[in-house]
C-alpha cells in the first residue's frame, strides 16, 4: 500500500535514525575487517569514500521515491547509475531515477569523518560543483534527450567531533574571503556550501546532518539549519516525483 505524502514525512525520523545508524555499524565492521588483515591505515580512507556505509541513506531515497509512486524499475543504484556529461564521458551518481528515456532524478550521497578535515573538505565541495555544473551542461546540450529538468539532490553526514567544530584560520594574502568564512568550523563551511548549492541553483535540494561517532551507532543524528534538512530534502524530492506519478 503506497503511503501518503504526510506518512512519509511522519516516518522521516526512525527511517533517518535505521540510515544513521547503519552508516556508523558499517564504518565500525570495516575498520574491524581491516585491523584483523593487516591494513588498518586504510580504515580512515574508507570513511571519506563512503561506499556500503551510505548504502542506508540510498535506501531511505529509494523508499522515498517508491511512495511517491514511482515503480522501483526505473530506480537504479550500483548498478546502470552512469550518465553523459558535457566535460567528461559519463558520471557515476548514487542514485537515479529514469522512466522511458526521461531523467527525473539523480542524488550525490556523501560523508565525511575525522581526524583530517582540510584536504577533503576542498575535494567534497570541487566534486559536489564539478559534479552539478557537468550534468546541467549535458543537460542543456539534450544528452538526456526530451527530459524536462531533473531533481538533482545533495547529501551530506559530518562527523561530529571537536575537529569539525573548532574554528579554522583563513588566509588572505592578497584578498579578504567573504566574511561568513572567517573563523567559521569545518561543521559551518559544510553548511555554508550545502545552502549555497542550492541558493546559486546548483542543485535542487540539500541535505546536512551530522552525527557523533557513539550517539550515531543509536541512530541519533543533528540537524546543524533547518533549510537543509531532511525532511524538506525530502519534501521537495517527493513534490517533484509527484507531477510524474
Amino acid at each position: 500500500m503506497r503511503m501518503n505524502h504526510g506518512d512519509i514525512i511522519r516516518n522521516l525520523a526512525e527511517r533517518s535514525g535505521r540510515a544513521v545508524a547503519h552508516y556508523w555499524k558499517t564504518r565500525q565492521g570495516q575498520r574491524h575487517k581491516q585491523q584483523q588483515t593487516g591494513k588498518a591505515d586504510q580504515g580512515l580512507r574508507s570513511a571519506v569514500t563512503g561506499g556500503a556505509q551510505m548504502d542506508g541513506f540510498i535506501d531511505l531515497f529509494t523508499e522515498l521515491i517508491a511512495d511517491s509512486g514511482i515503480s522501483n524499475r526505473y530506480v537504479f543504484r550500483k548498478k546502470a547509475v552512469e550518465l553523459p556529461g558535457f566535460f567528461r564521458p559519463r558520471k557515476e551518481w548514487d542514485l537515479l531515477v529514469v522512466r522511458e528515456d526521461t531523467l527525473l532524478v539523480a542524488i550525490e550521497a556523501k560523508s565525511q569523518v575525522g581526524p583530517s578535515f582540510g584536504n577533503n573538505f576542498n575535494n567534497r565541495t570541487e566534486e559536489a560543483m564539478g559534479s552539478a555544473l557537468d550534468l546541467w551542461t549535458a543537460f542543456r546540450e539534450r544528452a538526456y534527450l526530451n527530459s524536462p529538468q531533473p531533481f538533482l539532490g545533495y547529501f551530506f553526514m559530518l562527523e561530529d567531533c571537536e575537529a569539525s567544530n573548532r574554528p579554522v584560520k583563513v588566509q588572505e594574502p592578497h584578498f579578504k574571503v567573504f566574511p561568513e568564512f572567517v573563523g567559521a568550523s569545518y561543521m559551518r563551511r559544510y553548511e555554508l556550501f550545502c545552502r549555497k548549492l542550492v541558493l546559486e541553483r546548483h542543485y535542487t535540494a540539500a541535505a546536512f546532518i551530522s552525527s557523533t561517532s557513539d550517539e550515531g551507532m543509536l541512530g541519533r543524528f543533528s540537524i546543524p539549519a533547518d533549510d537543509l534538512s531532511l525532511e524538506r530534502f525530502a519534501r521537495v524530492l517527493v513534490a517533484h516525483l509527484k507531477a510524474f506519478v
